[in-house]
């Protein structure tokens, strides 16, 4: 049933000093560039703003499926703008970025699902900002692996794809996606570039159980997959998929645990985490800690 609870402190905060958003601000709007931190409602929006980052959504705003979680506009799909590549890599040279998170709408429009655009946007960016870290969200490319083949061309350092919740409840939460398929992504993109960093995330309160999350993690640990996020679905308005549940902090603490004991070099689970919040720590974490595995064996 959908919960009736008002929202509970730990989903409150305050909002942070502006830093240097309105750098980033100017940055994005003078280059006309869409932010997953804007189009999905973001609730830590002004804080990577105020630090100087934010997470770049390719092809958008608007996405040819319709998932019910998602406040990323599905009314219509917009021409792919040639110039975005090289509007981003400026963008990120203005904002002296290290570490840059790119993430797309889903095109299922587009013969490659978007992957040509994605890699040209990863070799601007390394063109115009040599030795920086680049992380790329990316759909499931309808299962394309030759289109996946070239966005791993491009090398992304973190390749992320996001399975967002348990098997069970995809029929109503992305009916348009399958389980299998993106456990199959995951998987090919591990064995394709073994060096690659490989990362994804989970929304909870969607209704899974603690079982359910445990098997999540399984299937990706044995998929090649590294890194996870775990964070609470938030409803972006009535229209979307009800919360079902606001899981406690401590219960996101206990999954960061489980997580790491069970193999994953990182792992970021707390009730504001999303997919690219911290990024940056979380790779180097993860890096330190995987480097201090093998400096044991």
């Amino acid at each position: 049933m959908p919960l009736s609870e008002k929202k509970p402190p730990w989903l409150k905060r305050r909002l942070p000093a502006t830093g240097r958003s309105g750098m980033v601000m100017n940055a994005l709007k003078s280059r006309a560039l869409h932010t997953v931190c804007e189009e999905a409602r973001c609730p830590n929006q002004m804080e990577c703003y105020g630090q100087g980052t934010a997470t770049f959504l390719l092809l958008g705003p608007g996405c040819t499926r319709d998932c019910s979680f998602c406040a990323v506009d599905k009314s219509r799909v917009h021409p792919v703008d040639e110039n975005e590549p090289t509007h981003i890599a400026e963008a990120v040279a203005q904002m002296s970025l290290r570490y840059c998170v790119l993430t797309m709408v889903t095109r299922d429009d587009l013969p490659d699902g978007g992957a040509g655009h994605v890699a040209r946007t990863l070799n601007a960016i390394r063109g115009k900002n040599p030795g920086i870290i680049v992380e790329a969200l990316i759909s499931d490319l309808k299962g394309d692996w030759d289109a996946l083949g070239t966005v791993l061309a491009a090398r992304p350092d973190v390749l992320n794809h996001n399975l967002e919740t348990v098997p069970r409840l995809y029929a109503t939460v992305r009916p348009q996606a399958d389980y299998g398929r993106s456990l199959a992504l995951i998987a090919r993109a591990a064995d394709l570039r073994p060096p690659l960093v490989i990362k994804s995330g989970l929304m909870l309160g969607l209704g899974e159980n603690r079982d359910e999350i445990l098997a999540v993690m399984d299937d990706l640990l044995e998929s090649g997959c590294q890194l996870l996020t775990l964070g609470q679905y938030l409803a972006p308005s009535k229209k979307h998929h009800p919360i079902i549940r606001y899981v406690p902090p401590d219960e996101f603490e206990a999954y960061e645990t489980e997580g790491l004991a069970r193999g994953f070099h990182g792992v970021a689970s707390a009730p504001l985490v999303r997919s690219s919040y911290q990024a940056e720590q979380m790779y180097k974490s993860a890096l330190d800690r995987h480097n201090n595995c093998i400096s044991r064996k």
